[in-house]
């Protein structure tokens, strides 16, 4: 059984961890084949628009493969390689990665999904850092990614107690986008996918980049970098290309609702 599936639908991918048994546990062979399967997807020219999920309802991800690290410790596979990381996969990625949370998402499964750039969940997701209580120190950017996106005070009530956050607290909280019925997962995130893929791929590129890397200095270099790259950028854009899309976004907006 593929320790990863990928299904593509159109110019959508869904990247499925599949170990339902472990709750996805992110072995060292999981890891390595997801890093493979999002870095394949990124460079595909036919796909705009991953979606990550976990096999099951039970779990997107419990972490990592705690049996495997007691064996054979944290730093090196037990061949004595190190196998590729799918944070970096995922954080290096060019194009969106919808993280489709299904179930728990605990310690470096939460890593895992706050990775993503957009999140949904069902209702029968739970988020947990459970590093205090393993006692091993994150390494995938829990630390810091967690602060910035609920506040240090949350941040730290979570991380310093390993307590369980639901789907709908986590909404209130910001951490997620939609919390919807586990039947509607996949296709909420398809859907959303496919207005995303239904953009000028480019534009969603370099506008992810400047999110992502503005995102990472403070506010006034964030908005020094914007001023650099739209004034790059916009110096390409004509008059009649702004005209020909402009009939087209009317239309979108008089008929999209929500």
């Amino acid at each position: 059984m593929a320790l990863v599936t990928v299904e593509k639908d159109g110019a959508v991918a869904v990247v499925t961890l599949n170990r339902p048994e472990a709750m996805n546990a992110l072995s060292r062979a999981l890891q390595h084949a997801l890093a493979e399967a999002v870095e394949a997807m990124d460079a595909d020219p036919d796909v705009r628009v991953i979606i990550l999920t976990g096999a099951g309802e039970r779990a997107f991800s419990a972490g990592l493969d705690l049996k495997e690290v007691a064996t054979h410790g944290l730093a090196l596979g037990p061949d004595g390689v190190r196998g590729k990381s799918p944070v970096k996969a995922i954080a290096d990625a060019a194009k969106p990665v919808i993280g489709a949370i299904n179930g728990v998402a605990i310690t470096g499964g939460f890593e895992l999904a706050l990775t993503c750039d957009i999140l949904i969940a069902s209702t029968n997701a739970r988020f947990a850092d459970t590093h205090v209580r393993v006692g091993v120190t994150p390494g995938w950017g829990l630390s810091q990614h967690l602060s910035r996106l609920i506040g240090v005070y949350r941040a730290k009530e979570l991380s310093l107690s390993g307590n369980f956050l639901d789907a709908q607290t986590a909404l209130a909280w910001g951490l997620v986008g939609k919390v919807v019925p586990p039947d509607d997962l996949i296709p909420t995130a398809k859907k959303l996918a496919a207005d995303i893929a239904s953009c000028d791929p480019d534009m969603v590129r370099r506008y992810k980049a400047l999110i992502d890397d503005g995102f990472a200095r403070s506010f006034g270099d964030g908005m020094a970098l914007e001023a650099e790259r739209s004034a790059a950028d916009n110096a390409k854009v004509t008059a009649d290309s702004v005209a020909e899309r402009r009939a087209g976004i009317q239309a979108r907006g008089r008929t999209q609702v929500g």
